[in-house]
């Protein structure tokens, strides 16, 4: 009996199309469709159902009872990663608040006033760049982080959903030294909520 691997390969051959002729009639990437072929994983539900529609045969005609159960636990631990990498990525986004809100000491006269980052005028230039960096960084893994869930790869999530964790461990320990109470509890609050966030995926993994 073939496997699904070897139909999808046949099913594509007596079409006549290449790997990326049927990528482009699918809406996914030439690699899903090598890694399906090669017998490297299985389709979403979703894409299973395209393939069904596309080659006018069912999925039971596609893949055996044990091969939908496998397709289905993968196509649900997919969109797991894929909700982690989301929230996960947002909560970096969050540290946009280290520029926006008014979190930084600025001496005004007699009393002190809060003011964002782009106000703080008494700051020494090299700590004021310190605090842009650190906020930039957060914001930037958090950008490719929501970039690459979206275009669904996961080359390289792990390193860094590591890299994320251990800059927001740093950014604390520094706005703490720096006296800046305000700023450093915004910081702790997004490392907490990135933290329960890997917690949970990891209890899902067991």
């Amino acid at each position: 009996m073939m496997e699904f691997h070897e139909k999808l390969q046949e099913l594509r051959k007596n079409r006549g199309l290449t790997q990326e002729e049927l990528a482009a009639a699918l809406y996914v990437s030439r690699t899903a469709i090598s890694k399906w072929e090669s017998g490297r994983g299985y389709p979403s539900i979703d894409s299973l159902k395209e393939l069904s529609r596309f080659f006018s045969v069912s999925i039971d005609d596609l893949l055996s009872s044990e091969e939908l159960l496998v397709a289905a636990r993968e196509d649900g631990e997919a969109r797991q990663r894929t909700l982690f990498d989301l929230f996960f990525g947002a909560a970096d986004l969050g540290a946009v608040a280290l520029i926006l809100l008014p979190l930084y000491p600025e001496p005004m006269g007699s009393f002190i006033a809060s003011v964002d980052l782009c106000s703080v005028t008494g700051m020494p230039f090299w700590l004021r760049l310190v605090h842009w960096l650190l906020a930039a960084a957060l914001i930037g893994i958090g950008a490719v982080k929501v970039i690459l869930n979206r275009r669904q790869i996961e080359k390289g999530r792990g390193a860094l959903t590591q890299v994320s964790l251990i800059l927001s461990i740093a950014a604390v320990l520094f706005l703490i030294l720096a006296r800046e109470p305000y700023a450093a509890a915004v910081v702790f609050l997004l490392l907490i909520g990135k933290g329960a966030l890997v917690w949970s995926e990891g209890r899902s993994e067991r």
